[in-house]
Formats: C-alpha cells, structure tokens, sequence
C-alpha cells in the first residue's frame, strides 16, 4: 500500500477543524517533549526512530486500526521509512512533507473582521504561534508583524488585487525573524520600527511614535500607535479601526509578554504593569484584541482565529487581575520559562547585523515560542 504525503496545509486543517488524527512521532524524546504539533483532538505516539529500525511489528498494538494516522520527524525522511513500514503492516499511514520544519513554517490566513471598505486578516503560524497581520482597505495594504515567509503575504496581496504601502513591527521580535523589511523591499513599502527598539539596527526606517496615525486605502483606517512598552523597551501597540487593538508580545489572551528577552526583567516589569494596568485599562473594553502570539490550542477560537474582547480579558486574564504590585513583579520575574531558542541571534537578524543563510535561520527559529509569562 502506498504511503501518502500530507502537506503542512492538510495537517493545520485537522487542527483548526478538530478532526481525529493519531499522530507517531519518531523524533528523539527531547525533541518531542520541547515542541509537537498541538491539538485537542489528537492522540501521539512518540517513539524514536532508531528504536524501529528492525520493524514496528512491536508498536502495532499501541496505534489505533480506526483513526488516521500521519508519521512526523524533523525533516521527513525518517518519517516516510516509518510510515512504508505501517503500510506494509496493512496500516493506512501517512508522513508529513517537510517533517516539523514545514510545519514550523506553514500560515493559515483566517479572516477576523470588516475594515471601513476592506479587511483584516490574521496569518496563524499553528506551528510556532506567531500571529501576523494584513489590514486591507480599496486596492492597499498595510502588514503587521510579519514573519519571514514574505512569499505568503506577498501572494495574498496580489490574489487580493491591492498594493501593500505600509508594514509594521510592533517590537524587535527575539523568537522569530521579522519578514517585514524583505516584504517592503519587494514592494517598496514604508517599513515601521519603534525607534527606541531600533537603536543598533543598521537599516533606513521610519520611526513609529506614539499616537501616529498612519491612513491606507480609498476609505481611511487609522493605524494608531499607542506605545506600550514592556515586552520590550520600544513596544507599541495598534488600534485599528477604533475597533481592533494590536497588541504585540504585550497582552495575550491567556497570559502577559514576558519582559527579559533583553535581559532587563527588573528593569521593564514596571513598563510592563503600566502598560497593561494603566494604558490599556483607558481604552474602550470593546477593543478586540489581537495578540501577536498565543501559546496554547485553547487559545484558537472554533473559526481558527486567535481574538478576544479587552474587556473580557480584564475579567478572566490572570495577569490582568493582580492587584498587589509586588505579587505581580514575582509573576513576571520568577515565572519564566526558558529564553527562545538562538533568541540573541534572531534579534541580530531582525537588527540587520547578521544574514543567515536559509538553513540556519529554519534552524534558529525551531521550537516553540516562549513570549510569555507563565501564569
């Protein structure tokens, strides 16, 4: 029986869908434990490759004969020998094209909402939790946090008919590279830094101050800046529309942005308070917010979107209920978890001061995201 190839795209439908799917994992047990493909619906097998290298005769009991069932590993061809194994087995069986780090790269575009004569798009990263955006008004657009598959975006805006203008970063991104200066080198777009995250950078930008307004389209959309630092220094956040907001590595719907990646915990914990606290507590509850990450499938709404009144985060959001400044500073230093994999090399990349070649940066990017605080 022929073994089949899913698509990174085919696998991140089940996700979104929660469809039934029995997942056996040949990476080493490290690997698996790190990162996996996440979903509530899925069952998962984890055995090492080199442990079924005379056959997976052994295993045949532990993999049910009633679900689907797709072999992953790193790069593929491990996969794709396990998975001719279960098929000569009698066992329906699939691999995953491109292994983990297809999955990695794969984006879902997912539709959150009308813009005054256009869109907004979120582009869901399932594999590594980045969430991307394209605000879309009369035949233009503006990109926020874009990831490096710059293809991507670029085809949506041509399938779209409309011209991206303007792209943004909320922050300088440390757990994965920014696509956002390629895609405006492609389009001759205006690529937007928050000037005081743009410090060592060594490329032109326009720099993005607080309550700046920048308008797209035939019918205008107020990209309003609101700067709102404590992931980093020079966050800033969007509100579009006055019926979106934006908010980076900031505010996430079940948890808060972690304030160390530049090792500054101590020093940005009180940014981090007043922006959330105070900044955010002014604006209208009615906001839907618009997270640049989440970490967990929860997180996902049944429409695949990732979104959530500010209003109702206030009232079930731990970080956002922490009336004892002291209590909230050992939240945020104390509940860590581990840096982002090559964290100092990506910020090296999205400065400009670094260029690594396409392997590596696969390699650097690996893993989960870590932007958050643990709860």
């Amino acid at each position: 029986m022929a073994v089949k190839a899913w698509k990174a795209s085919e696998v991140a439908q089940r996700v979104v869908n929660k469809n039934d799917l029995f997942i056996l994992d040949v990476r080493n047990e490290d690997a698996y434990k790190d990162w996996k493909i996440e979903a509530d619906s899925f069952q998962y097998l984890n055995i090492p490759y080199f442990e079924l290298l005379d056959g997976v005769e052994e295993i045949m009991k532990e993999i049910p004969q009633n679900k689907e069932v797709l072999v992953v590993c790193a790069k593929e061809g491990s996969s794709q020998m396990v998975a001719e194994m279960l098929s000569d087995e009698g066992m329906d069986a699939a691999y995953l094209e491109g292994g983990m780090k297809a999955w990695s790269e794969h984006l879902e575009p997912v539709k959150v909402g009308d813009l005054p004569n256009g869109e907004l798009y979120q582009f869901v990263r399932l594999g590594k939790g980045c969430l991307s955006y394209m605000a879309v008004s009369g035949n233009e657009a503006a990109v926020i946090d874009a990831v490096r598959m710059t293809d991507t975006f670029l085809q949506f805006a041509e399938e779209k008919g409309v011209e991206i203008k303007h792209v943004f970063d909320t922050h300088l991104h440390a757990d994965h590279i920014s696509g956002g200066r390629e895609i405006a080198e492609k389009t001759g777009a205006v690529y937007w830094l928050p000037p005081k995250d743009a410090e060592e950078v060594v490329f032109e930008y326009a720099a993005l101050e607080d309550k700046q307004q920048v308008k797209i389209g035939e019918t205008s959309i107020d990209i309003n800046a609101l700067y709102s630092p404590g992931h980093t220094i020079g966050s800033t956040s969007f509100v579009i529309d006055n019926r979106y907001l934006l908010s980076g590595d900031i505010l996430f719907i079940d948890s808060i942005g972690r304030p160390d990646l530049a090792g500054k915990a101590d020093d940005w914990v009180g940014d981090l308070r007043e922006t959330l606290y105070s900044r955010y507590k002014e604006l209208s509850q009615e906001l839907i917010v618009l997270p640049a990450h989440f970490m967990i499938m929860e997180e996902v709404n049944e429409d695949g979107s990732v979104q959530e009144k500010l209003g109702t985060l206030f009232e079930k959001n731990h970080g956002l209920n922490i009336d004892d400044e002291e209590k909230f500073r050992s939240l945020v230093t104390e509940n860590l978890p581990p840096q982002p994999n090559s964290h100092q090399e990506i910020r090296q990349t999205n400065m400009g001061r670094i260029t690594p070649e396409l392997e590596k940066k696969r390699e650097m990017e690996i893993g989960p995201n870590r932007c958050a605080v643990k709860a």
